[in-house]
Order: structure tokens, then C-alpha cells, then sequence
């Protein structure tokens, strides 16, 4: 696996505390880099017993559960206030994962202009991102689109990772 990139204690914890997310968790998904304002994430998925499909290779819906939360846990981050959830979830399976993967997460500066303009003005969002899932020879082996919704938050609900992984002041 590659090695871990932090700038600050602050982003260390925050990696933590994902990599201690249930889903991350049981799959033993490391952070690699994350930057403080979320606009680029490199996460690790070891190719092991818990991963690993009955051909060898990695299972994709292990794939799935790596991939599905990372654009909403960083509109979380970055709009706070608002329920944010994973609308839609697509996954281009290129080629199989015969190691370890590697997740590659850009927040785009052009995806933060549309948000806050929208945001702005009817008070939602809902945005796609892309990236990529690369195998430990930096092959491409997944292709991602998640749309992501950005509500008003409705009286009822509470967000626990709010809690946690919301700017400090």
C-alpha cells in the first residue's frame, strides 16, 4: 500500500475516524491523503479473505462500499446544515481487481462553484462526481459517477457523522 500523506494532526484524526467508519472499517480501508477541505482523498482497500470474491479477485460490492459514501461524506464536510446523501451510484467494473485498490477522490473546483451557486439559489443540490479505482500497478480497474444529494435539513434529522467530521472552527 502507499504511504500515508497528512498535512496536519487535524487531517490525520479526521482519517481516523473514517477509517473507523463501519463500512471502512470492517474492509480494512486505509486513508492515504486527505486534504483538509476535502478536495482531494486517496483511500487503500486490501485484496484479502473479507474482500475477495470466490474468483480471487476483489468483490464488487466490496468496491461499492468503498466507493459510495466518499463524495457525500465531503459535501457533509463541506455544507454543513444540509442532509446530504448518496442519490445514485454507478460503477464501470474496467477490469478485475487482482490486488489491493486504490481510490482516487477529486472535489472539483468547477463542482463547488455549481454547488454554492445552487445552493444559493433553490437551496439544493445535486451534483455528480467522478473517479477512479486503481489497482498497485496504477491501472485503472473501476470508473465511478455518484450523485449526491444536498437538502435543507428537515427538522427530523440528525446526521451523527456531522458530529464528527464537520469543520472546526
Amino acid at each position: 500500500m502507499a504511504e500515508r500523506d497528512f498535512q496536519t494532526l487535524r487531517d490525520l484524526t479526521i482519517a481516523s475516524q473514517l477509517e473507523a467508519y463501519p463500512p471502512f472499517r470492517y474492509l480494512g480501508v486505509k486513508v492515504l491523503q486527505l486534504d483538509a477541505d476535502w478536495g482531494l482523498m486517496r483511500m487503500a482497500m486490501p485484496l484479502n479473505e473479507d474482500t475477495r470474491n470466490p474468483g480471487g479477485t476483489m468483490f464488487g460490492g466490496s468496491i461499492a462500499a468503498l466507493a459510495d459514501p466518499v463524495p457525500a461524506l465531503a459535501c457533509v464536510y463541506r455544507y454543513p446544515g444540509f442532509d446530504v446523501w448518496t442519490r445514485e451510484l454507478n460503477l464501470d467494473f474496467r477490469k478485475p481487481g487482482t490486488t489491493d485498490l486504490e481510490l482516487r477522490f477529486v472535489f472539483p473546483e468547477q463542482t463547488t462553484a455549481t454547488i454554492d451557486r445552487e445552493l444559493s439559489e433553490t437551496g439544493r443540490s445535486t451534483p455528480w462526481f467522478e473517479f477512479g479505482i486503481y489497482d498497485a500497478r496504477g491501472e485503472l480497474t473501476t470508473w465511478v459517477r455518484n450523485r449526491v444529494a444536498i437538502r435543507p435539513r428537515s427538522r427530523s434529522s440528525g446526521s451523527p457523522s456531522e458530529i464528527r467530521m464537520q469543520k472546526s472552527d
